[in-house]
C-alpha cells in the first residue's frame, strides 16, 4: 500500500507496540521524530521518550498500557502538549501515548445538557460545534483554540470565565479511564447528583495524568446567556486597579470574567498579533464581563462604572458591539504568547491568592523583579485571585535560566505566605514539585503519594510528577514497611 511504513529497528518493544496500534504508521521511535515530544509548553527541561504511539480508540490505549505494565515500561499520556508545568515531559524514557487521534465529538444531549467527547477533542471546537443550537462549554483557558479537553481534565484547567462558572472539575459528569494496569473503568453517572461513595471524578480531575488515562469524557454544556456586556478600564496606579477588583465583588456583582494586566503585559499584547490601542503609559487595565438575563445587566454595568470611577480610573468604556468585545478578548487571550514579542524567553507562573492581597503581592513581585534584574509581567484572573507572573529572560545569557526559575519560585512563595497556593490551573508537573512544600507538610505529601500508589502501584504512569522528591517522612515509612515485610 502506498505510504505504508515499515519498522526499521530490532527493538522488540517497538515492534510489539506498533502492532498494538495498527502498524508502523502509528508509532514514532527515531530520534529525529521524537525531538518534537521532548517537552510540552514548559520548555526549560527536555527529555526524549522511548517512543510515541497513536492509538485510535480506548481498546488500543488499554492494550498499550497492559503491555507497558507487563514489561515494566514507563509510560504517560499526552494531548496537545500545551501544558505549562512539564506534566507531559518524558523524564524516564517513557512510551508516550498520544491521544490526538482520539478527537471525536461522540454525542450531544441538549435535553440533559451534556456532551461526550474523546480526550483529543479541542476545547474551543466543542463550543463551535454546539453554538448554533444556543449552547457552549464554559471552561475557556487561553489556549482553548488548541488545547484538548483530555488535557484540561488532567490539569483541572480554568480560564477567564471560571470566576462565575468554575473550573473544569465543575463541568465533568463522567469519565472513562484506562487504569495503569490496562483495566477500563467508568466513573460517574453522567449528571446524576450526589452519587454515593468517594468523589472519584474529583480525584481524577486534576491528577495530572498520574492515576489513569482518560479516554472518554462526559461534560456539562450550558445555554448561552441572554445578554453580555464587557467593560475596559484603565488605571494609572496598579493599587487602584487592584482595589477596584475587590470593590466590584464586594458590591455583590459576580462578573463572568474579571481580568487584569499590568504595564509590562500591556506592552507585550500591544506588540503582538491583536493590538487594540491601550495607552503606552497606563499601569493597569481591567477587562470586566457580566452576563445573564437582559434585565439587570445595565444596572450591573452602571455599578461597575461607578466603582472604577471611585478608584481614580483614567478611562472606562463599554464595548459598543460584538466586534469590539471580540478585539478586547483576542488581545487579552494572546497574553502569554505575546511575551515573545518583547522577550526571547519567558517563564509562566500560576499562583493563587486572596483577592484582598492583590496590592501587597504585586508590590512584592515587583521587588523580586528588581532583586533579580528580570522583568516580570503580570496577567491574571483577578476576580478569583489567580495570578500569572511571567518572568522574562534570555536563555542565551549564562545564569538567566536559573535566575528565572528562582524568581518564579519566589513569586509562588509570596502567594503561599499570604494564604494562597502555588497553582490555580496550570498544574504542578515537574516545575513546581519542590514548591509543594510551601503549602503541604511532609505528612500531607506522604498521604497523597499513598493515594497515588493505590491507583498506580508500580509508578510506571507519569512518574516523577506532581510531588517533590521523596521526603524524610516517606523514606522512613517505606523503610518501616520493608522491614515489616522482611
Amino acid at each position: 500500500m502506498a505510504g505504508k511504513k515499515t519498522i526499521k529497528t530490532n527493538d522488540p518493544h517497538i515492534r510489539q507496540l506498533a502492532a498494538l496500534v495498527g502498524g508502523a504508521n502509528s508509532i514514532l521511535y527515531l530520534k529525529e521524530d521524537l525531538v518534537a515530544y521532548d517537552c510540552d509548553g514548559f520548555t526549560i527541561h527536555k527529555h526524549l521518550p522511548k517512543a510515541v504511539v497513536f492509538p485510535k480508540n480506548t481498546e488500543e490505549v488499554a492494550n498499550v498500557v497492559k503491555y507497558c505494565d507487563e514489561n515494566d515500561l514507563p509510560f504517560l499520556a499526552r494531548g496537545a502538549g500545551t501544558g505549562l508545568s512539564g506534566g507531559a515531559i518524558p523524564l524516564n524514557d517513557e512510551v508516550i501515548i498520544s491521544l490526538v487521534k482520539m478527537k471525536r465529538l461522540l454525542s450531544v444531549d441538549m435535553e440533559n445538557r451534556r456532551a461526550v467527547v474523546e480526550p483529543g477533542f479541542v476545547n474551543l471546537k466543542l463550543t463551535n460545534s454546539i453554538s448554533d443550537k444556543g449552547y457552549y462549554y464554559a471552561p475557556d483557558p487561553s489556549s482553548q483554540y488548541c488545547c484538548t479537553i483530555g488535557g484540561n481534565v488532567a490539569e483541572n484547567a480554568g480560564g477567564a470565565h471560571c470566576l462565575k462558572y468554575g473550573v473544569t472539575t465543575n463541568h465533568i459528569l463522567g469519565l472513562e479511564v484506562v487504569m495503569p494496569n490496562g483495566e477500563i473503568i467508568d466513573i460517574g453517572k453522567e449528571g446524576i447528583a450526589d452519587v454515593p461513595g468517594y468523589d472519584l471524578l474529583g480525584l481524577l480531575t486534576g491528577s495530572e495524568g498520574t492515576l489513569g488515562i482518560v479516554t472518554k469524557i462526559t461534560v456539562r454544556i450550558l445555554k448561552n446567556p441572554e445578554d453580555k456586556q464587557t467593560v475596559l478600564a484603565y488605571f494609572d496606579n496598579v493599587a487602584d486597579g487592584s482595589q477596584a477588583v475587590s470593590d466590584i465583588i464586594s458590591s455583590g456583582i459576580v462578573p463572568a470574567a474579571l481580568e487584569m494586566m499590568d504595564k509590562t503585559a500591556i506592552e507585550g499584547v500591544e506588540a503582538a498579533a491583536f493590538p487594540v490601542g491601550h495607552p503606552k503609559d497606563i499601569e493597569a487595565v481591567l477587562l470586566i464581563e457580566v452576563d445573564g438575563i437582559s434585565a439587570g445587566i445595565d444596572e450591573q454595568i452602571d455599578e461597575i462604572l461607578k466603582v472604577c470611577r471611585n478608584r481614580n480610573v483614567r478611562e472606562v468604556k463599554v464595548a459598543q458591539d460584538e466586534a469590539e468585545r471580540g478585539r478586547w478578548w483576542a488581545n487579552r487571550k494572546t497574553g502569554f504568547g505575546a511575551m515573545g514579542a518583547i522577550s526571547p524567553d519567558y517563564l509562566v507562573q500560576d499562583g493563587v491568592i486572596p483577592r484582598s492581597k492583590l496590592p501587597v503581592v504585586l508590590e512584592r513581585i515587583n521587588q523580586i523583579s528588581e532583586e533579580t534584574g528580570l522583568r516580570i509581567a503580570n496577567i491574571f484572573h483577578a476576580g478569583d485571585g489567580n495570578l500569572h507572573p511571567l518572568v522574562l529572560f534570555d536563555a542565551r545569557i549564562p545564569g538567566q535560566i536559573e535566575k528565572a526559575l528562582e524568581a518564579g519560585s519566589a513569586c509562588l512563595k509570596v502567594c503561599a505566605d499570604v494564604g494562597g497556593t502555588i497553582t490555580g490551573e496550570h498544574g504542578v508537573g515537574i516545575e513546581k514539585r519542590e514548591e509543594m512544600r510551601f503549602v503541604f507538610t511532609e505528612e500531607e505529601i506522604a498521604a497523597q503519594t499513598d493515594v497515588r500508589e493505590v491507583f498506580n502501584p508500580k509508578n510506571l504512569l507519569n512518574a516523577g510528577k506532581l510531588f517533590p522528591s521523596p521526603s524524610r517522612c516517606v523514606e522512613v515509612k517505606k523503610e518501616m514497611k520493608a522491614a515489616a515485610n522482611s
